[in-house]
């Protein structure tokens, strides 16, 4: 019966004005315009900005960007307000908000990095561990770029705790170690050379686990 959300509507006291700001500041193209509407393609949903003698009530839209700071400063110099400048939050999130002439929110968000959130997440592990062999697992993730590292962080603790489980076993160090490297796709496996020799460990100590298919 119900095929999704076609549009979102934002009234405005000046079409024109509006239309200024979504397409030429912040960047959407207009997609259809009629008697007193204006579409507004933002990529994910239509904004439909549509005239009204008076706006009654406001409203807030949330949009995600590349770089809070500057999309802020953009729509400030564009005529936008103030409403709060870049923040970071418990959410692991950085935020700020600007209001529009007619007083709609417009939120700028992204998502932190892992590197930038300031702590260093729990290894999602369920079996025993020794202490070393859990930070040393925590060092050579660390070598892992943020965007990929909770997926590695997974699979790797996974691959490690299948490993020692085998061999009846708490994870050691020499487990952390084999897991990581097996962990890895074979394609893969000489990007973990370094991040290895940074631990003091030797590659090649390792060679049938780098082999392995």
């Amino acid at each position: 019966m119900f095929f999704g959300i076609s549009h979102l509507v934002l009234p405005c006291s000046d079409l024109e004005k509006a239309t200024q700001l979504w397409r030429d500041v912040i960047g959407f193209s207009a997609a259809r315009s009629g008697e007193g509407y204006v579409d507004i393609d933002t990529g994910s949903a239509m904004l439909r900005l549509l005239q009204v003698p008076k706006v009654e009530s406001q409203t807030s839209l949330r949009l995600q960007v590349a770089d809070v700071a500057q999309a802020y400063q953009s729509l400030l110099a564009a005529g936008s307000t103030s409403r709060y400048p870049p923040m970071r939050t418990p959410e692991l999130e950085e935020m700020a908000c600007v209001g529009d002439a007619d007083g709609h929110a417009i939120v700028l968000w992204r998502a932190l990095t892992e590197d930038e959130w300031g702590f260093v997440p729990e290894l999602p592990k369920q079996g025993e561990w020794t202490a070393d062999a859990e930070e040393l697992l925590q060092r050579l993730l660390a070598h892992v770029p943020a965007f990929f590292r909770m997926l590695a962080r997974r699979k790797t603790t996974r691959v490690i705790e299948q490993l020692a489980q085998e061999a009846r076993s708490p994870v050691t160090r020499e487990w952390v170690i084999k897991g990581y490297i097996t962990a890895s796709a074979k394609v893969t496996r000489f990007r973990l050379v370094e991040p290895l020799r940074t631990e003091g460990i030797d590659p090649d100590d390792y060679r049938a686990e780098f082999d392995y298919e």
